[in-house]
């Protein structure tokens, strides 16, 4: 059986906040902008933003990072992955843009990485983040496409004389899985004595308790099930004081209007892999 996550990587995120581990996990590869300490946090900005700012994202400045609870065991990983979706901008208020080419479309996510040397971050989302359906190198296309497009501080322009075709890719995707690296779900709920059990239903309310206590904001579940009781996905939810490639992400500490898609019952089972009671199709 492959090693799980925790092993992988040490655990800063659980010791300081998580501001502070994700300087820890990423170091931006690329000519994105240096951008001021104490810039405002998106969607929190009291006038407009003037101009093409690469220094502050909008117009979809809460940032998602959603994950899975898949039923199954993916290959070369083990029994405790939660496995990475998305990153995923929304406007602030629950609604989002998509396929907004803000930046350009790609379609050949992995030699794009690859060309940049990160063959070791394909190594990764090949273990982490995982289609349901089809090569995964498939589901980050869509990813990238559907919504890293629409992050504006991955423009071209914002890179200025030093962009490089592809760089946004790395950007967006390393920024992506640095984030996760920071987030073992699977780890925070077993430390709140939450662990998968085919016969037990938990309080949705431990469970979010428990994440939340983790990472330090706030966390919306997701569940499947004719009932509505099968814990499926999480998302935590961040702001971002500065770019996407350099900036600092915070977590939040509210949701806004319309800002929480939980859909879980008060009362939720969390499955063993390959039980019974499998999920849905992945909604891409």
């Amino acid at each position: 059986m492959a090693a799980s996550l925790r092993s992988i990587f040490s655990y800063v995120g659980a010791l300081v906040s998580q501001s502070e581990s994700l300087n820890t996990f990423y170091e931006p590869l690329s000519g994105a902008p240096s951008c001021p300490i104490d810039g405002p946090i998106s969607c929190h900005n009291n006038t407009p933003i003037a101009g093409d700012s690469c220094c502050f994202v909008y117009p979809g400045g809460r940032m998602l990072l959603t994950q899975f609870w898949d039923q199954q065991v993916h290959a070369g990983g083990a029994e405790e992955d939660w496995t990475l979706h998305g990153l995923w901008p929304d406007l602030c208020d629950g609604t989002y843009d998509q396929f907004c080419h803000m930046t350009p479309t790609f379609h050949n996510i992995t030699e794009v990485l690859e060309n940049h040397g990160q063959s070791d971050l394909v190594k990764f989302m090949d273990r982490y983040w995982i289609a349901n359906q089809g090569p995964n190198y498939r589901l980050w296309e869509h990813e990238y496409n559907k919504h890293a497009t629409c992050i504006n501080t991955l423009a071209p322009s914002c890179y200025g004389d030093l962009h490089v075709t592809g760089i946004e890719v790395v950007d967006y995707f390393t920024r992506a899985t640095a984030l996760f690296r920071t987030l073992d779900t699977y780890f925070a709920l077993e430390k709140a004595g939450v662990v998968p059990h085919s016969g037990r239903h938990y309080p949705l309310s431990d469970i979010q308790g428990a994440l939340e206590k983790f990472s330090g904001g706030r966390v919306v579940l997701r569940c499947e099930g004719a009932h509505r009781d099968v814990l499926h996905e999480a998302w935590y939810v961040y702001f971002v004081r500065g770019s996407l490639q350099t900036g600092q992400f915070v977590p939040a500490q509210e949701l806004g209007r319309e800002g929480d898609a939980g859909n879980c019952a008060p009362w939720v089972r969390y499955l063993p892999k390959n039980g019974a009671g499998g999920v849905s199709e992945y909604d891409l």
